[in-house]
């Protein structure tokens, strides 16, 4: 990394806690540094590259520097404060009898102030730039609940309390994008390397106007900040596909979250589930981050002795409430002062959890400890004084977040505002529209082309049902009988299209938390996900569509010649894109597999049945018919028959084959020339062995598919693929929102 240095004044990247070798970080301990003197931002790594001053722009500015003319310190450092943070959900009460059939009195009917659960109750505390602050607590304490209400995942509505930041409102938009909220749970795509994967994020998250080099040499910094050297060509691996470890894979998470070095962290139990040298490595990682100028708040169930000396402030709740508020190195006075002091050699944290968890089995609960708390924070803060954390007046938020960007933080697609506009008023994304759409495209490819067994599947179920129906209409006649089975054919050709499209059913399926954790911080637009989605689908669509004609169109002979090959073709490539919109519409709408199988293979049976094929539109009961025109099979059903038998000078029956779909088809040649003669004499008509009597505009008008031209059915069952594809946007927009109400 010193490589990416330029002038004598730059310290080798060895002696920068934010970009040196990690490959033993596991085994170093930096000194206690005093909170403020920041290390290196990866923005300051990008000046020292020669970011230009027109790059410069591109950074979040919350006003006019022309007219800014106060002197402004290197540094003005962030506190996070919030207060009185109380928020609770209904809880679903029990079905009950009627109060005449139940025994008792009515102190036993359940009061609809008692369905009202309480998940946070009046928490407050700051934390402050440079520090990390934990949340603790046992399984339901509302660890998470506080960190989702300090990351805006609740709803303002449901919610009491304020959260600030530097004593001003942190609005909802500002937040987004001066923060970063890490899940619990790693949601990566399985096939793309470490390296790729954080280059993915820089290409979401950094601006257009970054050169592709400058976007690089952030990511080669972020990888060496998060130790993932010996890891950076890795895959990140599934259940199928070996690839990093449990610790790598945390930490690959918090990467992508932190491309665009937020202000704000907030994590979900970051160490969940990874051994404890995983978990000191994930937590060392985060230090660096704080101590690079960033707030981090996280989420931990019980840290360990050596994760505990890295934090800065505790917090740990108890059902909601505040139990103790305090740094690590103060538990032992709270705990003397409260008349239990921790036993030497024991574990601080231990004790203080195991010590809540027995009081919460008391009949008073932690009552007694939470009112201590209350009195033992206002005699610590009489006597210390918190003023000493600025070194000067107290900046306003403008002032700190243009400092902050000054460094070289916060790298955004951020441009200038107006100084007299509200600070919340920013740019949503870091870029265009037609950019996330190029990226999310890119990767989705990357990603699919490293698993080429899901695309071979589907195709091989393409190629194999094509040669199956291929062998068995295999060179149909123009007989009767050749008509009812060219009729079948068509019907199982475009309904297997339809089918073969529900194996597309997991891909968004397992997109899903990845599309809703990127699109919660505005990554990127849910249009252009949308977008994007179809357009990939694309390719794919047609190398289906052109196996599946080639393997059955000559081989079942059917008529047109190359004309006729080409439309049933363009048939194929509509029926394929309907019914892969239509799925990718379900998948938007119901989130478990087996359910969205269940419901796909029903509607698609419903959609097969009212196409025509079984039932014509003529004889369909008009309380039905708007299902035959809401089927997706109808209208490429309909429109290949047109195509096949739209020669008006193309006989199907003659003569004698009038009787091949009647009992009389056994009875000798003769008898029915004979038949026919009769026939003659009775309708004043001659009718020979040789003579039309069914043509194709016949077999249409019997099948009822004349109410559409092919052309028609053409465009509708296009249409049909972009309207699912606009009910998918809509299904995004409202299902990913995922604040808790």
């Amino acid at each position: 990394m010193s490589s990416l240095g330029g002038g004598d004044d730059m310290s080798s990247a060895s002696d920068l806690p934010f970009l040196g070798p990690r490959n033993n970080m596991e085994l170093q301990e930096f000194g206690r540094k005093p909170r403020h003197n920041v290390s290196i931002t990866l923005g300051e790594l990008l000046k020292r590259v020669g970011d230009s001053a027109e790059e410069k722009k591109q950074v979040l500015e919350l006003g006019n520097h022309s007219n800014y003319t106060t002197t402004t310190p290197s540094s003005f450092p962030f506190v996070l404060s919030f207060h009185n943070l109380t928020y609770s959900v209904k809880v679903k009460s029990k079905i009950s009898l009627p109060r005449w059939l139940r025994r008792g009195d009515k102190d036993d009917e359940l009061s609809s102030d008692n369905n009202m659960k309480v998940l946070l109750n009046d928490i407050s505390g700051e934390a402050r730039e440079g520090e990390i602050m934990a949340v603790l607590g046992a399984s339901g304490s509302g660890k998470s609940t506080l960190i989702d209400a300090l990351a805006d995942q609740i709803s303002r509505g449901s919610l009491k309390g304020s959260v600030t930041l530097n004593g001003e409102v942190l609005e909802s938009k500002l937040l987004k994008v001066i923060s970063a909220y890490v899940m619990q749970d790693d949601l990566l795509f399985p096939m793309l390397t470490v390296e790729e994967t954080l280059m993915f994020s820089a290409e979401f998250r950094l601006p257009r106007t970054l050169s592709k080099s400058k976007k690089n040499a952030r990511v080669q910094a972020l990888i060496d900040q998060l130790g993932l050297r010996n890891a950076a060509k890795t895959v990140i691996g599934d259940e199928g596909h070996r690839g990093v470890s449990g610790g790598e894979r945390r930490r690959v998470s918090i990467g992508i979250d932190i491309i665009h070095d937020p202000i704000v962290l907030f994590l979900d139990e970051p160490t969940s589930g990874l051994d404890s040298t995983s978990a000191y490595m994930v937590v060392k990682v985060l230090q660096r981050i704080a101590q690079s100028g960033s707030i981090v708040i996280m989420s931990i169930h019980q840290p360990s002795y050596r994760i505990l000396s890295l934090l800065d402030h505790l917090i740990i709740l108890s059902r909601g409430h505040t139990v103790l508020t305090s740094p690590p190195s103060c538990l032992q006075q709270f705990f003397s002062d409260f008349g239990n002091p921790i036993p030497e050699n024991e574990n601080r944290i231990e004790f203080a959890l195991d010590f809540i968890r027995e009081l919460e089995g008391t009949p008073n609960g932690t009552k007694t400890l939470m009112e201590f708390n209350k009195t033992w924070q206002r005699e610590r803060n009489s006597t210390t004084s918190t003023s000493s954390f600025y070194n000067g007046p107290k900046p306003s938020l403008k002032d700190a977040i243009r400092a902050s960007v000054s460094r070289g933080k916060l790298v955004s697609g951020a441009t200038k505002i107006d100084p007299n506009v509200s600070s919340s008023n920013v740019p949503k994304f870091a870029n265009p529209f037609w950019v996330d759409m190029v990226v999310i495209a890119k990767r989705s490819m990357l990603n699919s082309m490293r698993m080429p067994e899901l695309f071979g599947m589907r195709f091989g179920a393409v190629v194999v049902t094509g040669i199956i129906l291929a062998t068995i209409f295999w060179k149909l006649d123009n007989s009767p009988k050749g008509v009812q089975e060219r009729l079948g054919f068509f019907a199982f050709a475009m309904s297997t299209t339809f089918y073969t499209c529900a194996e597309a059913i997991p891909v968004f399926l397992q997109e899903r938390y990845i599309f809703m954790r990127e699109t919660a911080y505005n990554a990127y637009r849910r249009s252009s996900y949308v977008v994007s989605h179809a357009i990939i689908s694309l390719p794919s669509i047609l190398v289906l569509s052109i196996a599946f004609a080639v393997t059955t169109y000559w081989s079942v002979g059917l008529a047109g010649g190359v004309s006729g090959f080409l439309y049933f073709l363009l048939f194929l490539v509509a029926s394929f894109w309907a019914g892969s919109s239509f799925v990718t519409f379900l998948s938007g709408v119901i989130y478990n597999i087996m359910m969205a199988y269940t419901v796909v293979v029903a509607i698609l049976a419903y959609f097969f049945l009212f196409s025509g094929f079984f039932i014509s539109r003529d004889r369909i009961p008009p309380y039905w018919i708007w299902f035959h025109y809401m089927s997706l099979v109808k209208y490429p059903y309909q429109g290949v028959l047109q195509n096949e038998f739209s020669d008006p000078n193309k006989c199907f029956v003659k003569g004698v084959q009038l009787f091949d779909t009647s009992p009389l088809r056994a009875v000798p040649e003769a008898l029915k020339i004979k038949l026919l003669q009769n026939m003659s004499k009775t309708l004043g008509m001659n009718i020979t062995n040789t003579t039309c009597l069914i043509t194709g505009s016949d077999i249409l008008k019997q099948s009822g598919v004349t109410d559409l031209n092919k052309w028609t059915c053409f465009w509708i069952t296009i249409g049909l693929g972009f309207f699912f594809r606009i009910l998918f946007y809509f299904a995004l927009l409202i299902g990913s929102k995922n604040k808790r109400r």
